[in-house]
Order: structure tokens, then sequence, then C-alpha cells
């Protein structure tokens, strides 16, 4: 049944393509869609070509020193990626099937080194690379362990800053058929790791995605552990909901694979993250590995149905405005330049708005900490209280010792983060609420009625999205590590002082000082928040209406080349060849 569901999935995806490829391949149909627009439809289709005949591929994904490369060697029982890297030695890794393990770096300038597994530990790659012509695009390692058999494992770079984050790995994330995503339990979900998942990941639509909580063997406890992979479901399920989360320790798991010896077992709780590994390998094995083939038909037809969307909302587009003459498409011009003046005014309008909603938001943040803190206070004395039948402590002196400052640091951080996880939420909802105001205001809605088109609404959805997303992942001071900066040094103190003074009577000392700088570090959370939310709003609004500018200019290019009829003809026989793969993505289930 499965090989039979294969056979229909395969000829379906190449009907499609050959659908597609004879729009694309049309000389008139070319001349109307524009040669760029046509090349985006070859590269796009180029991809998904390669995409069926490379092997099925998992991509690693995470910060750096989140032990990528030893969870790897311990998925394959052998040491096949160098744990041991810096950034500046960290390469692309492909490790895929051979009879025989040979290592080849595939340089920049097009030649291929032959290297050794020794070559690209840290020490020798270090040597090595100052060797070469080029930098190393990628590493290829070929083994023959039997999973390989099955899949391509593709170990990346740490993704440290998003800015700057390569176009090798962008690449690497749409090709990729699965995804694994390494965290660690030490440095629980920073902002940048929730944003890098919302805005490279999730808009892929992969069927599944692993997220490894690596490191568990650090912890103190089960409850610790327990505690720290529920945050990191809830937080997973918000931004990925088909994510998976398995808490697991990738550096124990090779130790025993590899019979060496393991880490200290200090938590007394090693039967969590080995049978959370085993869990996550059955799965890797049942739902990824068995289901390959699904997975990638499912990863090319909705590439499919983009690729038809983008098509047909192209012509759409052409032959709403090819019924116009070209008088009236220069005044559209000039109206839609006339529109960018309004937008600088209606933003100007709108900042004084959306400063002061941000200050109230700002201002309520600080009254809950405020009230945060006086009942911190009182647990905090409460600790020092003693029982009332015996008299003794209610907490051992060694307890406190031990679990007192990180139980601060914990209460404090989450308080923080729950303030700005809510109004973020909130401004996400301002922003789009702006959105749809200044659409109104700028008389988008108003030129789509008068031209009927429904590709300039799909565009205006595609931007309202685009804000949301951008708001959610705005980068913000102080939240991308796991604490904010200003508080932190504060807690640097206690912990300085932690070995002379009691630690109670340190945090009571340094108490005001907690809470005067959370609110500093609150203060410059929100003012970066309205920054960035003004800024990604106003650019994407300038990007709409040179959209709809370079439109019209193809269209204006087109009519002095081809009549009426030409086109109206060209576009109908476009549609024409568009209805079979509509039909059958319909099958599939997408709305096209």
């Amino acid at each position: 049944m499965g090989t039979e569901k294969n056979n229909a999935d395969s000829y379906n995806i190449a009907r499609i393509r050959t659908c597609l490829n004879t729009v694309i391949d049309d000389p008139q149909i070319a001349n109307v869609l524009g040669a760029e627009f046509i090349s985006e439809l070859k590269d796009w289709d180029s991809l998904i070509g390669k995409k069926m005949d490379e092997p099925f591929t998992l991509v690693i994904l995470g910060e750096f020193k989140r032990g990528k490369s030893t969870i790897i060697n311990a998925i394959l029982g052998k040491e096949l990626t160098p744990t041991n890297a810096t950034p500046e030695t960290y390469t692309i890794n492909e490790i895929s099937f051979g009879n025989f393990r040979t290592v080849t770096a595939f340089l920049e300038n097009g030649r291929r080194i032959p290297l050794t597994i020794d070559d690209i530990k840290r020490e020798k790659l270090e040597q090595r690379m100052k060797l070469f012509p080029s930098k190393i695009a990628y590493v290829q390692i070929k083994d023959n362990s039997p999973i390989l058999n099955q899949i391509k494992i593709v170990d990346t770079p740490g993704l440290s800053d998003l800015e700057s984050l390569d176009k090798e790995v962008r690449d690497y994330i749409v090709n990729a058929d699965a995804i694994m995503y390494a965290a660690s339990c030490l440095m629980p979900f920073s902002e940048t790791e929730q944003t890098f998942l919302a805005t490279h990941v999730q808009p892929q639509r992969f069927g599944m995605l692993y997220i490894l909580v690596n490191m568990l063997d650090a912890l103190e406890s089960r409850q610790d552990a327990n505690r720290i992979l529920r945050r990191f479901k809830t937080i997973a399920g918000r931004i990925v909901p088909n994510a998976v989360v398995y808490g697991i320790s990738g550096g124990d798991e090779y130790a025993r694979r590899m019979g060496l010896e393991r880490p200290e077992n200090k938590g007394g709780f090693r039967d969590l993250y080995e049978t959370q590994f085993l869990q996550f390998e059955l799965s890797l094995k049942r739902d990824i590995i068995m289901q390959k083939d699904v997975i990638r038909s499912q990863r090319v037809l909705t590439m499919l149905s983009q690729m038809w969307e983008e098509t047909t909302t192209k012509l759409d587009l052409i032959s709403e405005m090819a019924e116009l003459d070209q008088q009236k498409l220069a005044e559209k011009v000039n109206a839609i330049e006339s529109k960018g003046q309004e937008l600088e005014q209606a933003l100007e309008e709108k900042k004084p708005g959306l400063h002061l909603s941000i200050i109230e938001m700002q201002q309520e943040a600080e009254k809950w900490m405020y009230e945060f803190f006086s009942k911190l206070r009182s647990s905090i004395l409460e600790i020092r209280s003693k029982n009332e039948e015996t008299g003794e402590d209610k907490y051992p002196a060694e307890d406190i010792e031990k679990y007192f400052y990180p139980y601060l640091m914990e209460k404090v951080g989450e308080a923080y983060r729950t303030c700005i996880e809510h109004h973020r939420d909130r401004i996400t909802e301002l922003v789009e609420k702006m959105s749809r105001d200044l659409s109104n205001e700028l008389g988008i809605e108003e030129f789509s009625d008068e031209s009927k088109a429904p590709s300039v609404e799909r565009i205006m959805m595609s931007v309202n999205k685009n804000v949301t997303r951008s708001v959610m992942g705005v980068k913000l001071f102080g939240t991308s590590e796991t604490f904010p900066p200003a508080t932190m040094s504060s807690f640097s103190l206690i912990l300085k002082k932690k070995k002379q003074t009691d630690i109670i009577d340190i945090a009571l000392e340094n108490y005001d000082d907690i809470r005067n700088n959370i609110v500093k570090d609150i203060k410059t959370v929100y003012q970066d928040l309205e920054t960035k939310a003004l800024s990604r709003l106003e650019g994407l609004y300038k990007y709409q209406i040179g959209l709809n500018k370079e439109a019209i200019s193809q269209t204006q290019e087109m009519i002095g080349q081809l009549d009426d009829n030409e086109i109206r003809t060209t576009i109908s026989k476009a549609r024409e060849l568009l209805k079979e793969p509509q039909k059958i993505l319909a099958r599939y289930g997408y709305e096209v």
C-alpha cells in the first residue's frame, strides 16, 4: 500500500512539474510574466528537482555550544564530527553513506581537498585552513553507518547571531526534509532561539521538528529537569505546534554506546535522559526514516503549491493592470508615489499613539514588578522563620546555601520574562491594528476594489503576517541571555559575597538594587520594542508601495510591446495550463 501511494505521489508531482514547466518554457507566457519572474520559477523548479534526486536530509540546528556534534556522534555510535570546534573552525558537515570512510573539504573556489577524520579536529583544522587557497564551503563525510543508508545528516555551525545567519545555513534549512534543533537545559530558550524558530523554521512547514534539550545530566535533580522540560514544551508549542521535545544527554549517550566512562550521575535520574534519548531515536526511525518518502512528497507538494500560487497571483495582477491604458497606468504610478508621501505623514501621526501605548505597558510592567518584589521580600523572610512546634529553622542552612541563589534568580527572571511575553502579544495586536488602519488610510483597499484585484488583497494579507512575525521576533535587549544585564550585576555581587556572609543577608542588603535594576532593564526593553515595531512597520509599507510600482512599470513596458488581444490570449493559455496542477493540489488538501 505504501509503495502504491509513493508511486502515485511521484506521478502527481511529475504531472504538476510538467504543467508548470510548460508555462515556464512558453515564449509568449514568459514575455508576459517577465524575464525576472521566469528566472525565479526556473530556480524554484531546479530546487524541487534537486530535492527529489538527493538523499533525504536531516539538518541539526542550534546556537553555538549546544552539543550538536555530540548528538550526531551518539546517533551514529561513532565519532564522525568534531566536538571541540570554535566559531572560527566550525564547518558545515554533510554526513552521508559510503562503503568506505572518506572526508573531503569542498572549498568556495570549487576545489576539493581530501582530509582525514583527525584533520577536522580543531587543532589540526586551524593549521590546515591557513594553507587552503579558499574558505571551506562544507566538509563531506562518508561512512558506512547503517542509518546513513536511509538519510543524510547535516551538522551546521552555531546560530549565535540571527542578523549574520549565513546564506549557506539558510539554504540548508530550505532544502531540509526534517529538522533537529539542539538547545541546552543550562540556557533555557533564549529570545534569539525563539526568534529563529519563529522566522526561519516555522515558515518552512516541516512535518515534525525535534527539539533536543541537551546536557540534562548537568542538572541537580529530576524536579529541575522536569521543570525545564515543561518550560521548553510550553514555549515550543506556542511557536511550532508540531515540535516534539526530548530531554537528553548527548555526552552520556555517546559514552554509553562507545563503552567509555559515563559522566557522573549526580542528579540520580540517568534513567530519565537515557530513556528520552531512546524514545527520540525510536521516533526518528519510526516517524522520520520509515516515513521519509511521505515527508519528502509533502515538502515538495508544499513547494509546488507555493510556486503555483505565485504564478497565478502574478497572472492576476498583470491581467488586471492590462485592462488599463497607458494614461491610467501612469496615473496609478503617480497615485502610488503620492501614497508613499502620505505614508510618511500617516506614520508620523501614529507615532504618539504607539509611544503612549507602549509607555502604558512599560508602567504596567513596572507596577507588576514592584508588587512582585514586595511579595518576594516576604517569601525571603519566610525562609528564615522557625518551625512553631520545634523552634528549629524551617529550612536547613545547607539547603538555603545550595538552593536560595538559583531560586532567587529563577523567580526574578521568570517575572521579568512573563511581563515581556504578555506585552509582546499585546504589541503584536496593536501593530496588526495599525497595519489595518494604515491600509485604509493609504487607500490600499480602495486600490484593490478599483481593480478588483485579489492578488493585491493577498499581498496585503502577507504584509500583515510579516508585521506580526516581525514584532514577535523583535530582538529585545537583555532577553537574548538567561537574565537581564543590569540586574545581573546585582546578582554577581551576591555571588561574590556568598561565601563571606549569610546569603539571605546579602540578598536583603542588595534588594533595592536588584529591584531598581530590573526596572531599568524593563525600560530599555520597551524602548527597543517601540523602535523596532515602528521601523519594521514603516519598512513593510514602503516595500508594499514599491511592489505595486514594480508591477505597474512592468505592465507599462509589456503593453508597449504586445497588443491587448495577445496579452489576454496568452494569460488565458497560462491559466488553462495551471488548471491540472490546481486539481491535483486540491486533492492533497492545498487551498489553491
